[in-house]
């Protein structure tokens, strides 16, 4: 026995070194995974890391001082590509509140998409807030912004809204391609898309014009931030074309305020006051260069509430909170609106693969068709109250505001484990507002940033909305009932009947539901209600900011992002935003340098 104990154990041990040698590289190829975007973008650094005293430099060791040419706040889908452009010739300053997106695999997988979506602690990506609507919604808190939370959907704005928009066309198709080289691929379609998209055609919402970005009427499938492995590109990763000597970027830098100098005619920005992830403040200056600006670049819900924490917006609201006026504009925070979306959910015999959206159609009738599927029936799902929070994953909840406690949402948690997983097996088709006519507006609840403010965007206060969305739920039913929908659903009255109800269960909203559903289409509507997280406004054109997005009565303050839309770009805004953020900084440094511009 010894012998044969003898003769095995250098064996053993020759497996656990092994083992352990493997276990090692493991967890050493993790580490540089997660340490590699350190390498590639060396000019982001932690706000902590801040010192607004002359010694401060850049990731590449030139010092800039404690002055820059442009401070950006908001390091999201305009704000990258902003930064990224105007470093060419400038020095800038990017401070982004949330992290980076590099090593976050609810960020970069697609498969995690809406794990992103439920995750609401404080470090996630996705900071989660309530309308007044009643319908749950949330905003992006990391480098790169709305680009690593959203569905990857990538499709240009219409000719008339450029036209509309004011902006130059040679310009516009400059930089759009600019950002689609980058960080744009074509989608491999996925079979529930191919049949949304049959099922379209074959209800008339044709031509077909097959693969394009461009806004047509009729059926298409669009670009996406996802490559043909899952992963996700981002808003962020355009920084790979800034100058990394005139660049810094600082993450977990929360901007509290802008600060302004008062003593001439007009305002004037001079830089900002920000906090680091440690709590501890900072102020960063602007240059006294002419031309120098701080740019708000921080969202639809974060640009109006930093203007107002800032002191421009209607001053009897800016008094009530003891908020020292700048300047007096009551359009601020007004103009909210969001697109409304009602979706139908469509169950199978089977496992569906999971696919967000890629195909659409772009109806004469005032709607988008989209579709996604195979989100629900992950374990993850089925076994997790996501539902509560993410707007898009097949989970079945209906708990109205009033009776949305801890412990509903305990005892929800513990019914949905016991149903059949069988029941979360299928997709959705997804049935969105164009345009919007109904709005509403956004109001500070305080004077602490970190505080999401109030937003009420009065979903279907305006009749023509809801019209439209009759109109929408109209052409579902039909792509249901399509041959190409038999396979996951056999939609006589009686499995209609049946299908919007399980859809009423399905979405995520906090009206209240009434039993009714399926007697009117309009009251299915409302009771079904919920975000593809389009939300614009609030800082609008014309009433916030010039058509060159400096706001009005201000010197050196510009916003440059969504929170300057009447109405929202195209079937998904996120091509147009990043479009915006490369168009306005080539604009600027032409407008700044002329031909020495060089771009």
């Amino acid at each position: 026995m010894a012998v044969v104990i003898g003769a095995v154990l250098p064996v053993i041990v020759k497996l656990f070194l092994l083992l352990l040698c493997l276990n090692f590289n493991s967890s050493l190829t993790q580490a540089r995974k997660w340490e590699s975007w350190k390498d590639k973008y060396p000019f982001i650094k932690s706000a902590s890391s801040f010192s607004s005293s002359n010694a401060w430099s850049s990731g590449s060791g030139s010092s800039k001082g404690h002055s820059y040419d442009y401070i950006i706040v908001g390091g999201g889908t305009a704000g990258c590509p902003l930064a990224a452009t105007l470093s060419q010739k400038f020095n800038v300053l990017l401070l982004e509140r949330g992290g980076v997106p590099f090593a976050n695999a609810n960020v970069s997988l697609m498969q995690n998409f809406h794990i992103s979506l439920a995750d609401t602690s404080p470090a996630s990506a996705s900071q989660f807030f309530a309308s007044t609507d009643g319908v749950f919604n949330a905003r992006a808190r990391v480098l790169g912004g709305g680009t690593c939370i959203n569905a990857g959907f990538y499709s240009r704005a219409s000719e008339s809204y450029i036209k509309k928009a004011g902006w130059d066309s040679k310009l516009v198709n400059e930089s759009f391609p600019w950002i689609e080289k980058q960080i744009v691929h074509r989608p491999i379609l996925a079979p529930w898309q191919k049949a949304v998209s049959d099922g379209l055609l074959e209800v008339g919402i044709s031509p077909y014009n097959g693969f394009t970005y461009d806004h047509i009427y009729g059926t298409k499938f669009g670009g996406t931030l996802f490559d043909r492995f899952g992963h996700r590109k981002t808003a962020a990763d355009l920084l790979t074309s800034a100058n990394p000597e005139k660049l810094d970027v600082l993450v977990h830098a929360i901007v509290q305020k802008i600060e302004f100098d008062t003593s001439g005619r007009k305002p004037r920005a001079v830089g900002v006051v920000f906090k680091d992830e440690k709590g501890n403040q900072h102020k960063a200056f602007l240059s006294k260069r002419k031309g120098s600006e701080v740019i708000v670049s921080s969202g639809a819900i974060g640009s109006p509430q930093i203007l107002l924490l800032s002191g421009i917006g209607p001053k009897a609201e800016l008094k009530k909170l003891n908020i020292s006026v700048v300047l007096d504009n009551k359009f601020v925070g007004k103009g909210m609106s969001d697109n409304p979306l009602n979706t139908i959910f469509v169950p199978t015999n089977r496992p569906v693969q999971q696919s967000l959206i890629q195909t659409v159609g772009i109806t004469k009738m005032g709607v988008y068709i989209e579709a996604s599927s195979g989100y629900g029936e992950t374990e993850d799902s089925i076994h997790c109250h996501h539902g509560i929070v993410s707007a898009e994953i097949g989970q079945l909840s209906a708990i109205p505001p009033k009776q949305r406690t801890l412990e509903a949402i305990e005892v929800y948690k513990r019914i949905k484990k016991h149903v059949p997983q069988e029941a979360f097996r299928g997709g959705f088709i997804l049935e969105k507002i164009a345009t919007p006519l109904s709005t509403g507006h956004i109001s500070l609840k305080s004077t602490k940033i970190d505080d999401s403010p109030s937003v009420t965007f009065n979903y279907f206060s305006h009749p023509r909305d809801l019209k439209r969305c009759v109109d929408g739920i109209r052409i579902v039913e039909k792509i249901v009932k399509s041959k190409h929908f038999t396979t996951y659903a056999q939609c006589d009255k009686e499995t209609l009947d049946k299908l919007l109800n399980m859809s009423v269960q399905a979405n995520i909203n906090l009206i209240p539901k009434h039993t009714n559903d399926t007697e009117s289409l309009e009251q299915f509507c409302k009771d079904t209600v919920t975000t593809i997280w389009h939300y614009h406004g609030g800082c609008q054109v014309g009433k916030v900011v010039t058509p060159d997005y400096r706001v009005i009565n201000v010197n050196r303050l510009r916003v440059i992002d969504g929170s300057t839309f009447n109405e929202s770009p195209g079937t998904n805004p996120q091509a147009t935003v990043l479009m915006m953020g490369r168009y306005m900084g080539v604009k600027i440094l032409r407008e700044r340098l002329g031909r020495a511009a060089g771009l």
